[in-house]
């Protein structure tokens, strides 16, 4: 009897273990563009991808479908789903809308929050939305973050749209508007809410909404979401802004190093090459800088462009950004040293994403340039307009790009979402795989 208990509670201790093991995967496959920035979190898509070079209303728009209300938030491309957050002013609603990949076709909208739009009488930045925060997917369930009734909230929800669990992340103080995405990693989602009465860093268990670890953050205004990238030879969670740049182990919270470095006001996602962390930012000072991603707080290099809204890339020991106010540039990452600058005529809030050694990046106009990342010099491959306002980066993957603007349909706003492919390419999901990268 005694044997017969034994084997039981190890078949139980084996059952749970296989459970926390298996929380820890994602079920992604190549072809998908599962959360901010995409698969590898740096904006940077799959090498072997041919997005179309050529598009206007007339060629290469497999489909567009009118999208609900304001939103700034980038799509979400999972399988054979595009998800999008969205936001009625009108109606006070925050919400997800799911469409068909293939067609466009709309599959669901869910409420996530109806009312609470308390602050609907104070104008933040023009840049911002009630729905800015870009949905992430581990392949069984989104997560998205909204502000709501002056709290910011962390939902899950399933491949259907059901609603799996809500946990409050903070109180926070309208100053700007709210924008930041959160990260999915091993068996957590992360978000952050830095605000003026004090913000929070906040790890929840992926399945539950169970908060794991919390590190309360400076009382100051700040945007960024949390970036986890591979930094000196470890997985590091990265914030900048606050004054500070701060890193944690992702799973644990546990504070690797913080130092001071940053400006207050920071928006653009953690680039690094495994060495140099970049930060910039754009209030109360304009600042690039590279610092040691050893925690001894050197600064190798720093300069005073303003680079505050789209995020970096990194290729092959260089770094590659387009300024707020149109100029793209190309700079040594050991050194800052700029090897190309080149005005691009237009404003950019759209972050530029890499495929392979070209770089597409779309300004507020819905310009969208195309150019090679080489550090010899500036070589422009085409241009492409959509006519129309941009302010979320497009999602590149499948050989497709998925674009989110607004146009003036009969004098009034109207958002939309396009799928710009190869005419005869339709878009297609493939089967998820499961990815241990994270376990």
């Amino acid at each position: 009897m005694f044997r017969l208990f034994c084997w039981f509670m190890l078949l139980a201790l084996s059952s749970v273990s296989t459970l926390v093991a298996d929380e820890g995967k994602l079920h992604i496959a190549t072809g998908d563009w599962p959360w901010w920035r995409g698969p590898t979190r740096n904006g940077v898509a799959e090498a072997n991808q041919s997005p179309p070079r050529e598009w206007n209303e007339e060629k290469n728009v497999l489909w567009k479908v009118p999208v609900l209300g304001r939103g700034h938030a980038s799509p979400t491309v999972v399988g054979d789903r595009v998800f999008l957050a969205v936001a009625d002013e009108n109606r006070e609603v925050q919400a997800v809308t799911c469409y068909d990949r293939q067609t466009g076709q709309e599959l669901w909208l869910t409420v996530v929050h109806e009312g609470g739009f308390e602050f609907a009488d104070k104008q933040p930045n023009k840049k911002g939305s009630r729905a800015s925060s870009t949905v992430a997917c581990d392949g069984e369930q989104l997560f998205v973050n909204f502000l709501n009734h002056g709290a910011v909230w962390t939902t899950a929800l399933s491949l259907e749209g059901k609603q799996l669990w809500q946990t409050k992340i903070c109180e926070y103080q309208l100053h700007q508007g709210y924008g930041s995405s959160p990260a999915v990693y091993g068996p957590l989602v992360i978000a952050v809410a830095d605000n003026m009465a004090g913000g929070s860093l906040v790890a929840m268990q992926r399945t539950t909404g169970k908060v794991v670890w919390r590190e309360e953050r400076p009382k100051l205004p700040n945007y960024p979401s949390p970036i986890v990238l591979s930094i000196a030879g470890q997985d590091q969670l990265v914030l900048t802004g606050c004054d500070l740049v701060a890193s944690y182990e992702p799973l644990t919270g546990k504070k690797l190093w913080e130092v001071s470095g940053a400006t207050t006001e920071c928006v653009t996602s953690t680039v690094t090459d495994g060495k140099l962390v970049i930060t910039s930012g754009g209030y109360p000072e304009n600042h690039i800088s590279a610092m040691r991603a050893d925690g001894s707080g050197e600064i190798v290099w720093k300069n005073n462009t303003r680079i505050y809204v789209p995020s970096m890339l990194v290729r092959e020991e260089h770094l590659y950004a387009v300024t707020d106010a149109g100029v793209a540039i190309c700079y040594e990452m050991s050194t800052g040293k700029s090897t190309w600058k080149h005005r691009l005529g237009t404003t950019f809030t759209s972050s530029p994403v890499l495929v392979g050694k070209m770089i597409y990046v779309t300004s507020d106009e819905g310009k969208t340039f195309i150019y090679k990342a080489t550090p010899e010099r500036f070589e422009l491959i085409g241009e492409n307009e959509l006519v129309g306002e941009v302010f979320a980066t497009p999602a590149i993957c499948g050989s497709q790009i998925y674009m989110r603007l607004a146009k003036d349909v009969e004098g009034r706003r109207q958002e939309m979402l396009y799928c710009i492919g190869k005419q005869g390419d339709r878009p297609r999901g493939e089967p998820a795989l499961e990815d241990h990268a994270n376990d």
